[in-house]
């Protein structure tokens, strides 16, 4: 039995639930609720000291860090695969995942903005300011590295979705929510357009999770 701790707007609990999508994989959903601070509760930080969501449950053994769990899934149920077979070709994919995953949202997370929020005395707009000033710049340097790369088909690589587009969709959810311009990226909107297209991509939405409020 596979337990999943996420929340429904989390980042990086979408990108799992996608990636076990693609799989075939439906494990138990356990809402954290971020905003209430579930997170901190002593039984939580004792499955995740970090304090973070997502941690999946498996076989008596606790994962975090939504890349390991992905690549422990990759690992596991290598089909249909989510990085190319070409050694060059799967660190280009990971980079651009990283891209997303270490540079881009952390600095839209919830506990960094909740710090600017308090120590700068910030409301939504200026919230959103914050995000359009690192998710901006941050996502238009994926679009130049896709398009200079001549490697995108359908999607970030190819024709078949990757670590890539799992990672690229729930941060377009983000930049959405944070009113970030995306009119000079279309090579991201067009593949977010195809992902979304997928079974796997259109369950894992987080206004389709139980949790979900508007």
């Amino acid at each position: 039995m596979m337990l999943l701790h996420g929340y429904f707007r989390s980042s990086a609990a979408y990108r799992c639930r996608i990636a076990f999508g693609l799989k075939g994989l439906s494990p138990e959903a356990h809402s954290v609720h971020l905003r209430k601070g579930e997170q901190k509760s002593e039984a939580y930080l004792a499955l995740n000291p970090h304090g973070l969501v997502p941690a999946l449950e498996i076989d008596g053994a606790v994962l975090t860090q939504s890349l390991a769990i992905i690549e422990w899934l990759e690992e596991t149920h290598p089909e249909p695969a989510l990085l190319p077979k070409n050694a060059l070709d799967r660190a280009y994919v990971r980079s651009l995942a990283y891209a997303v995953a270490c540079d881009i949202h952390p600095l839209q997370n919830l506990r960094v903005l909740s710090h600017v929020r308090q120590a700068y005395a910030q409301d939504q707009a200026g919230i959103d300011g914050w995000c359009q000033r690192w998710l901006g710049p941050g996502l238009t340097a994926l679009e130049t590295q896709i398009n200079a790369s001549g490697k995108a088909g359908r999607f970030c690589y190819g024709d078949t979705p990757t670590l890539a587009d799992i990672c690229l969709v729930p941060q377009l959810f983000s930049a959405d929510r944070f009113h970030v311009d995306l009119t000079a990226m279309p090579t991201l909107r067009r593949i977010r357009e195809a992902c979304e297209a997928l079974p796997a991509f259109h369950i894992a939405h987080p206004s389709r999770q139980p949790d979900y409020e508007a």
